[in-house]
């Protein structure tokens, strides 16, 4: 990647979080004297710069997606015993649950293959590095934006009918999303720890009604997050919002499912039958096979 769009890109992630902080974080309580989801997006960065430091010295990736975790995770806590009300422990659980099984799939399958071939030529180049830490950054905090908008406002109170219905439903959706993306990664990775199927696509199970069902999935279970925390947006929490559509953004268009279509198109694009599976099968949505 050119130098200047390496740099450019990261002064913009930073830009980006900086702005959508200052719009949301006007109804969150305070921290020692400055805003708690102020704190929280600060958080974010430093950890990744920290640990961004160590991989760049010892050329590794393999805590790549286990700081994602980590910062997900200890945030989570962080904000449980900050907050202590129902909002704190429903939301932050739940993420909380979610990235300690997704970082430590993630974590173990890097540490099984040795490496991860995203980072190859990546991990050599400073800025091409220090960058995708801090998308990794501007991930983490974006994504869980819109629970901790409710986490952290002012004006959460007593659960109200509609705010048990909101629950209910957001809990529901985000159950569902969770269960998908946990089964396609399961069958995914006993479909390929099988040796008859080197070299091989995966065609079966819920790869049959989708070709990229975990990011449904995912992409599921953070719109049931931002149902949760609706109720609780005044005035510029809305802003919020942009959490599921950022998810949804960055797996469809950027990081996620462009990058594999690429891979699987380069190695099965000749096949016949990838070609008939392609044809068929929805790249995202989840639709039963014919």
């Amino acid at each position: 990647m050119p130098l200047r769009t390496s740099i450019s890109g990261t002064i913009i992630s930073i830009i980006i979080g900086i702005l959508i902080t200052l719009g949301v974080s006007q109804n969150s309580i305070d921290f020692y004297g400055v805003p708690l989801l102020v704190v929280c997006f600060v958080y974010s960065y430093i950890i990744h710069w920290i640990f961004f430091v160590h991989g760049y010295l010892f050329q590794t990736e393999h805590y790549f997606d286990a700081i994602g975790s980590f910062t997900f995770v200890s945030l989570s806590f962080f904000l449980i015993f900050t907050v202590q009300d129902f909002y704190a422990f429903l939301i932050c659980s739940l993420v909380a649950i979610w990235s300690l099984r997704l970082g430590s799939f993630l974590f173990n399958r890097v540490k099984k293959t040795g490496r991860d071939t995203r980072f190859t030529e990546m991990k050599k180049n400073f800025f091409w590095f220090f960058l995708t830490w801090n998308l990794s950054a501007l991930w983490v905090y974006l994504s869980y934006v819109a629970g901790m908008v409710a986490v952290t406002s002012k004006h959460s109170s007593e659960l109200t009918v509609i705010d048990f219905i909101f629950c209910s439903f957001g809990f529901l959706v985000w159950l569902a999303g969770f269960i998908i993306e946990v089964i396609a990664d399961n069958q995914k990775k006993k479909f390929k720890e099988d040796i008859n199927n080197k070299d091989k696509f995966i065609s079966h199970g819920l790869w049959a009604w989708s070709r990229h069902p975990n990011y449904f999935g995912e992409i599921l279970l953070w719109i049931g997050i931002t149902i949760i925390a609706i109720p609780i947006f005044k005035n510029w929490d809305y802003l919020a919002l942009i959490s599921p559509i950022f998810i949804y953004y960055l797996l469809v268009n950027v990081s996620g499912i462009p990058m594999l279509e690429r891979a699987a198109d380069q190695k099965w694009g000749n096949n016949e039958d990838y070609i008939s599976y392609k044809d068929k099968t929805n790249i995202l949505f989840l639709k039963k096979p014919d």
